[in-house]
């Protein structure tokens, strides 16, 4: 008898291994970063005195197009849900604001400023940073800046070729000039930032880094001195605070006893600008006793701003209108401008054109409308900054302090100050690296999968 038996069940076609959507013409890995660098190192050429536009602006808008190109042969989603609406928020509060602007004319320079600092730029940044190599080299080209800033402004002090400063040459502005007093102090105290966060951050194998970066941050702190900033001083020292208790108390207490001795040493034992600097130091508590002149300016345009705000509360008076309104909502306390002279530059009346407070300038000329989208975008950076430090950073630590302590720095400044002048190109660069750890997705290798077997 025979039997028969069953075949065997078919197997159905093993399917294939997902692939990842490789890029049209590959590239090196550093190879994208190399624009942002580029735009960093334009910062340290001179300024045109007067000039509103600098090589910085054009290499930021070269930046721009390069950063599609790039996206474009990458042939891949560039932006996550969370990035898009983060850094389009702000386009909603700046559109608004400048439609009601003075002038057709302050209506494209200011949507132009706005959407380049906010926008575009940190956009750029977010699209060409890929990995913790590439935002390492913009953290240390901006120390690169810092170095080459602060040693032309330790030489004006030396020689009093700088900014004038209580009758005499010696203020260290760099090659901003002394129509941009806060440049050289900004673009020195990042760099001790971005220092001070290499230095933190490196790894026990990086000891060549730490000591790297912390003797630039040590010796950065003689130019940021001599900048005779106070807005600089405060918002370093506080951020540099808050980087050492991000790391732990334990380190925080040894290096700041480090950071006073050195303070210390600089100005005590070798005695750079004490007289001056002691004079300054005690300028910041003289608020309501016996201020200066530009204390009182100060407060008196918070004050106009505040005022022009309760009249335009939901969208303020419009982009770059804060001149135009100031004369009529400020007291008599307020001077015609402030004096500039010295650094290559002829004696010159400066015109206040500024609350000199980034919050109130976006109080006064965009209403609460831009309050809520332009710093409800500068918040969400944050929160999502810290909160993915918070959950760990493994090798990219110092990285993810940098792009930390670069925003803190500038929100921490925007108290003080705002944007304007050629230094803002590195504040939008410093917005794009925020951004890239906030924001970028995390791109990790496709998993491999084997053909199924029979």
């Amino acid at each position: 008898m025979s039997t028969s038996t069953a075949a065997p069940p078919r197997l159905a076609p093993p399917r294939p291994a997902p692939r990842r959507v490789r890029s049209v013409l590959p590239l090196p890995p550093l190879l994208p970063v190399l624009p942002i660098v580029f735009v960093v190192v334009l910062l340290g050429l001179p300024v045109a005195p007067g000039s509103t536009a600098t090589v910085a602006d054009a290499g930021s808008g070269l930046l721009v197009l390069w950063a599609v190109v790039y996206t474009a042969l990458r042939a891949r989603r560039p932006l996550t849900r969370t990035a898009a609406f983060v850094l389009g928020l702000p386009v909603v509060g700046i559109a608004v604001a400048a439609v009601g602007a003075v002038t057709f004319g302050d209506t494209l320079t200011g949507l132009a400023r706005y959407l380049q600092v906010f926008v575009l730029v940190p956009l750029s940044v977010l699209l060409l940073v890929r990995d913790r190599r590439g935002a390492r080299l913009v953290l240390w080209s901006v120390v690169g800046l810092a170095l080459w800033q602060g040693a032309i402004g330790v030489k004006q002090y030396l020689t009093a070729t700088g900014a004038s400063y209580q009758g005499a040459n010696i203020r260290a502005v760099g090659t901003f000039g002394p129509s941009d007093v806060m440049g050289m102090a900004s673009v020195v105290g990042l760099g001790v930032v971005a220092a001070v966060a290499l230095a933190l951050g490196s790894g026990a194998r990086e000891w060549r880094q730490r000591v790297v970066a912390a003797g630039c941050a040590v010796v950065m702190l003689v130019p940021i001195a001599l900048s005779f900033s106070r807005s600089a001083w405060i918002s370093t020292v506080v951020t540099c605070g808050v980087l050492l208790l991000l790391v732990g108390a334990r380190r925080a207490v040894k290096v700041g006893a480090a950071a006073v001795a050195a303070a210390v040493v600089l100005v005590g034992g070798f005695g750079v600008g004490a007289t001056a600097l002691q004079e300054r130091l005690t300028s910041i508590t003289q608020v309501t006793g016996a201020p200066d002149q530009s204390v009182v300016d100060r407060y008196t345009m918070w004050a106009a701003a505040v005022d022009m705000w309760r009249e335009h509360p939901v969208t303020g008076v419009g982009l770059k209108g804060f001149p135009a309104y100031r004369d009529g909502h400020a007291s008599f306390a307020l001077s015609s401008g402030s004096d500039t002279e010295g650094a290559g530059q002829a004696y010159r009346r400066q015109p206040l054109l500024s609350p000199h407070n980034m919050y109130l300038l976006l109080l006064s000329e965009q209403g609460l409308l831009g309050v809520v989208t332009v710093a409800g975008s500068w918040l969400a950076l944050l929160v999502c900054a810290l909160r993915r430090l918070r959950r760990g950073a493994g090798p990219a630590r110092d990285c993810a302090l940098g792009a930390c302590g670069l925003l803190i720095w500038q929100l921490a400044n925007f108290l003080y100050g705002d944007i304007g002048g050629p230094s803002t190109t590195l504040t939008a660069v410093c917005f794009g690296l925020a951004a890239w750890w906030a924001l970028a997705d995390d791109e990790r290798p496709a998993p491999t999968t084997e053909p199924a077997r029979r």
